[in-house]
């Protein structure tokens, strides 16, 4: 059915990419789904959704990825929603470079690089949907999530600039801030943090065994948390409103930590901020 939207959606594993390429392929779109492993790409493809290995690491396979959706729609991507994403936990003291370096690789450069390849055929059609999932941390910075809020801030950032710019050519960009969402995404985290974190020697050893805890879910869930649906809805709205907005802030606690810090003083803010976690 050439007359049905087209969209790529990225981290399509698990999670939020993968509950709304399911969605979206019911909702009447022609989705093209990114995964990092074969397994993930043969069990999406069993369910009729076309699906590529894509690393955002690794710029040849974005490149392979819109050349592929070009070739099978003739040029036109209709929308992209940049999702794949890990998040980096540890105190900033104890960061080395290179893991804030992968984390800023992963979460913005990729994303960058995959939004600027969808653009032209956009432009050339007059219309198009970005929507990039950022994250509540990307305007409420989180204690232990230093290299996460950073690489967030900095997609804020990039995509508002983006949004601003390409105002008249018919291209919308918006952004998702969810809170907690029930995903792997925080299980995933606990791979990082004991790859790049030496937890014996440093000065937040207790701390990290606590959060390690939470990661791995052997402490209690966190509070206002909403499924995958919850950011599919913002989603929808993003893809298909006349007016697109250019934030969609999901979950209670999200919303609640976005008016404290435009209502409250900025050192009472933070001083607040900085007991939670």
């Amino acid at each position: 059915m050439p007359d049905r939207p087209t969209i790529i959606v990225t981290g399509c594993s698990s999670g939020i990419g993968a509950y709304c390429a399911r969605a979206l392929k019911a909702d009447g779109w022609r989705v093209f789904a990114t995964v990092r492993r074969a397994e993930d790409q043969l069990e999406l493809e069993g369910e009729g959704i076309e699906t590529f290995i894509m690393d955002y690491t690794q710029p040849d396979t974005i490149a392979a990825l819109v050349e592929a959706v070009m070739a099978q729609t003739d040029g036109r991507i209709d929308a992209l929603f940049n999702n794949g994403a890990y998040g980096q936990a540890g105190a900033v003291e104890d960061l080395p470079s290179e893991a804030l370096r992968l984390q800023f690789e992963t979460n913005v450069i990729g994303w960058h690089d995959l939004t600027r390849r969808v653009i032209p055929a956009m432009r050339a059609r007059g219309c198009g949907r970005i929507v990039q999932c950022s994250s509540i941390l990307g305007i409420v910075p989180y204690r232990w999530r230093g290299a996460y809020n950073a690489s967030k801030f900095a997609l804020e950032a990039l995509s508002l600039t983006l949004r601003m710019e390409l105002a008249g050519s018919g291209v919308e960009v918006s952004l998702i801030e969810p809170g907690p969402i029930a995903s792997k995404f925080t299980a995933n985290a606990v791979a990082y943090v004991e790859r790049f974190i030496d937890l014996k020697n440093s000065v937040h050893r207790a701390e990290y065994e606590r959060q390690l805890r939470r990661l791995r879910g052997e402490s209690k869930p966190a509070r206002g948390k909403l499924g995958p649906d919850a950011v599919y809805h913002a989603l929808k709205h993003a893809l298909t409103a006349r007016r697109p907005r250019p934030h969609y802030i999901v979950t209670t606690p999200a919303k609640q930590g976005a008016l404290l810090k435009k209502v409250l003083p900025a050192t009472l803010f933070y001083r607040i901020i900085g007991r939670l976690g």
